[in-house]
Order: structure tokens, then C-alpha cells, then sequence
């Protein structure tokens, strides 16, 4: 029986394929995973020598300096805060949130924006649309858009509306939950808004997608309307799955790698979590901020130790209760990892949750 390659070899063989073109990566890939350890011996000198004189296409620190975008939450004081004392070291603030009607699937406000009208925001504010509401995304609101195009541009052009009297220049799209049956309904759906959006001022459109569903949300063809993919590379765990990181450093750096491999890494944003939760034994999982994890595993004599598998914080109490939580170590590994890909566009969720220390390297 063939031996499969230990991780080791198998990650060297990778830093090959990473100068090839999107179509020999996952032909080198493929054949990569079956080679024995002696083929391997063989194919790795090809490797160093190719690498040698050809190493100008490998991956590497971008020279351009970071880009930073933050989520606010306008329901949270603490995103105010956030965005008062920090917003000017952002490239973008998202601070619009609009989204639909369940019933009508018509466009609504979902909150008051003060702060995207602050002049010092105002140039750099952007608005969310969005099919979460209530404690979900709403994937049948694109289906029920997608499948009625008049109905889909008059929504569209509800939504531009919307956006162009908020004084927005860009929108994320996130519209989390399709299954690649509904592919069509949201090519239609989110062609119909890019072009509505833009024939309104707006200058950039971001599509939201997940980590690594690249069967619902496949990158190249959203990207026929967008400007830019956003990877949402975060809720690893979520509030309803067993505790563990949020985002661990070899999970987001595979599925960015995926989609840095689909489109290039300069139509990217990678969105990090600030954030994290505690998850508890007798009721739901909560989402909690660096300071209150902080707090209560200080008031609680409950270690805060890092995790060092995934590069992020954690506690358990003897009192049922498990925290796994962001901070500013994770959140500068995730960049660093993502600039070794060539991303250069980092997102941030959510603004007022972050470990205050982010802000020494973010902007610095």
C-alpha cells in the first residue's frame, strides 16, 4: 500500500504549488496527495530547483501597508466608543445596516445611523445589506427576489435608495444561508443591487461570502457584479456548536488559501473576529467581548490562558461555563498569515467587542 505524505512534506509541496496558476494548483494538489514518500524525494528536487528560478511568483509580504475596515453595531454603545476614539485609523467604517422585510421582502432600515454621518465617517462609511433578522439569515428572501426579476429591481432599486440617502460609497452584501440550488436567484439578486447601488454614487460592492463554501458562493462568478469578495473567516464555533476557537490560525489560513487560489488575493477582504463566546451549560451561548471575558475570568479566579493550536484565548469554569475569545495576538497572526497569502484588506466584527491593544498595531 502506498504511504500517504506526513503534513510536513505535504505543506513543502504546497509552497510550490502556490506559483502556479489556479488551474495547475489543483492539478498539482490532486496528484500531490496520492505520491508516496520516496516519489515525494524526487518530486521535491524538481520543487527546490523550480523554486530557485522561479521564486519571484511565490507569495510574499505585500509591500503596500494594510488596509482596515470595521463593523459597528449601532445598537451598542460600545461600537460608538469604538469608532469615536479609533474610527480615523479605519480605511472603512461599515456603519449602515439595511436589510428586508420578512413578510414584503421590501427594504428597511434595521437602525438608526448616527455615526456615518459624522463628518469625520462620512467619506468612509459604508452600508451593510443584509438578510439577518431576528436571530437568523433569511435565504428565502433572495430565493423569492431571484425568482421574479421585476420584483427583484424594484427591491434593488428600494435598496439604492436607501443607500444613496444614508450618503453611502460602498455596501457589503451578506446574504449567508444559499445552497448552490440557489445559485441563479443569487447572481440575479445581487447583479440587480450592484447595478442599482452604483447607478446611485456608490463605488464600491463587497460581497460577504463564507470561509469555505465555494459551491454556494463561488467566488469568480459574484465577482461578475462585485468589486470585492469578503471571506467571512470567523464562527469556526458558533453559539450553537460544541465550544472551540472562533477562528483558528490553520482554519482561516486553508480556507483563504481557497479563495485567494479562486480569484487572487487582491480582490479580497478577509473579515477577522473581535469577539468571542461562552458557552454555557443550563442556557444559550453568548457572545462576549475581550473586556468581559477578561473580567469575569479575573472576578472568578477562572484562568485566561492562550490556546496555543489556534493562537486564541480560553477558559473553563468549574461552574459549566467555557469561553473562547479574540485578542490582539490572534487578530495580528490572522493579518500577518493573510499577508503571507498576499491579502492586503482586512475587515474587522465587530467594533466595541476588540481587546483594546488591537489599536496599538492597527493603523500604527
Amino acid at each position: 500500500m502506498v504511504d500517504r505524505l506526513d503534513t510536513r512534506s505535504f505543506a513543502v509541496l504546497n509552497t510550490f504549488a502556490a506559483g502556479l496558476n489556479k488551474r495547475s494548483f489543483a492539478v498539482f494538489n490532486t496528484f500531490a496527495a496520492c505520491l508516496s514518500k520516496r516519489s515525494f524525494a524526487v518530486l521535491n528536487a524538481f520543487a527546490v530547483a523550480a523554486l530557485l528560478t522561479g521564486c519571484a511568483h511565490l507569495p510574499s509580504q505585500p509591500r503596500v501597508p494594510p488596509a482596515y475596515w470595521g463593523f459597528a453595531g449601532p445598537w451598542d454603545p460600545q461600537s460608538d466608543a469604538a469608532i469615536d476614539a479609533h474610527g480615523a485609523k479605519l480605511d472603512r467604517v461599515i456603519t449602515g445596516w439595511i436589510g428586508f422585510d420578512t413578510t414584503s421582502f421590501r427594504p428597511v432600515r434595521l437602525y438608526p445611523d448616527t455615526i456615518g454621518t459624522l463628518p469625520a465617517i462620512a467619506p468612509r462609511a459604508m452600508a451593510l445589506i443584509t438578510t439577518y433578522f431576528g436571530s437568523r439569515f433569511h435565504p428565502e428572501i433572495i430565493r423569492g427576489l431571484g425568482d421574479n426579476a421585476q420584483f427583484s429591481a424594484s427591491t434593488a432599486r428600494g435598496l439604492a435608495s436607501l443607500v444613496d440617502s444614508g450618503g453611502y460609497h460602498g455596501v457589503v452584501i451578506d446574504f449567508e444561508g444559499m445552497t448552490p440550488r440557489d445559485l441563479d436567484q443569487l447572481l440575479r439578486v445581487t447583479k440587480a443591487i450592484a447595478d442599482s447601488v452604483r447607478a446611485h454614487g456608490v463605488t464600491t460592492v463587497v460581497i460577504a461570502v463564507p470561509a469555505g463554501d465555494t459551491a454556494a458562493y463561488p467566488a469568480g462568478l459574484l465577482l461578475q457584479s462585485a468589486d470585492l469578495i469578503m471571506p467571512v473567516l470567523y464562527d469556526q464555533h458558533w453559539a450553537t456548536s460544541p465550544p472551540g476557537p472562533i477562528a483558528a490560525v490553520d482554519w482561516v489560513t486553508r480556507n483563504l488559501g481557497t479563495r485567494v487560489a479562486e480569484v487572487g488575493a487582491a480582490r479580497i477582504v478577509a473579515a477577522f473576529p473581535l469577539y468571542g463566546y461562552r458557552w454555557r451549560r443550563s442556557a444559550p451561548a453568548e457572545v462576549i467581548s475581550f473586556d468581559d471575558a477578561r473580567r469575569l475570568t479575573t472576578t472568578t479566579n477562572t484562568p485566561l490562558v492562550r490556546d496555543h493550536a489556534s493562537a486564541t484565548l480560553h477558559a473553563v469554569s468549574p461552574e459549566g461555563w467555557e469561553i473562547w475569545v479574540s485578542d490582539r495576538v490572534l487578530v495580528e497572526t490572522l493579518v500577518r498569515e493573510a499577508r503571507e497569502l498576499g491579502v492586503t484588506s482586512f475587515a474587522l466584527w465587530r467594533l466595541g467587542l476588540e481587546d483594546p491593544a488591537v489599536w496599538n498595531f492597527i493603523g500604527g
